[in-house]
């Protein structure tokens, strides 16, 4: 990752860096095995399997993955992850904006983590949290019952549920911390991406994207 310091880089200390630690591109997602929507400096680009755009060119793609090449170097990507150089390391969030679309059903879903452990999302503007079942906690490590028991209305009657706050969410290269979860005891095959998440940012709807700008 590029930081800015008072003091001013020589020539030969910027060619001393691998190409990750600067590299402009994240994934935001897929289409198929086909193409990758990827971040580049901070634009959304379609990228096609062997197109170059922007000095980035897409050489390997599936459903939560896409291999790309940038100045030389061979970059793996993951949605919800930062850059990774195969073979190197990773850097840390620092983007406002994320963009999603649309898939089957007008639905909006997002690849990201929880804590730093991979799951998905689906965008649900009706629930008040970050919502996810226990099942799904436990995997992610999180030692719900510490948190507070609460009830929770469902269409099949109340159940049991405990008020949590989540350490790290991140979509793309969005991170956010202190994130408000409930943790249902019943089986939920995907976690619910509320408002304690959502309400942090500006969100647009244009056709068949959702853009959500970060609030500061």
């Amino acid at each position: 990752m590029r930081r800015r310091h008072c003091a001013v880089l020589t020539l030969a200390a910027l060619a001393s860096l691998p190409a990750w630690a600067a590299a402009p591109v994240s994934l935001n997602g897929t289409l198929g095995k086909s193409a990758a929507l990827l971040v580049i400096r901070g634009q959304v680009k379609t990228v096609r399997m062997g197109q170059t755009v922007d000095g980035v060119k897409l050489l390997e793609v599936s459903d939560a993955r896409a291999v790309v090449e940038f100045e030389g170097e061979r970059l793996e990507l993951r949605l919800g992850a930062s850059p990774v150089a195969q073979g190197g390391g990773g850097a840390a969030a620092q983007g406002s904006r994320i963009v999603l679309f649309a898939e089957s059903g007008g639905h909006f879903y997002a690849q990201g983590s929880i804590n730093g452990g991979a799951v998905r999302f689906l965008v649900d503007t009706g629930a008040t949290a970050i919502s996810l079942s226990s099942a799904q906690a436990n995997r992610l490590g999180i030692d719900y019952t510490k948190g507070r028991p609460i009830r929770l209305q469902t269409a099949n009657g109340v159940i049991k549920g405990y008020a949590v706050n989540l350490d790290r969410v991140r979509i793309g290269d969005v991170e956010l911390n202190g994130v408000a979860a409930t943790i249902a005891e019943r089986d939920m095959p995907i976690v619910l991406l509320g408002n304690s998440f959502l309400s942090r940012f500006q969100m647009k709807r244009e056709n068949d994207n959702l853009i959500l700008e970060r609030r500061y």
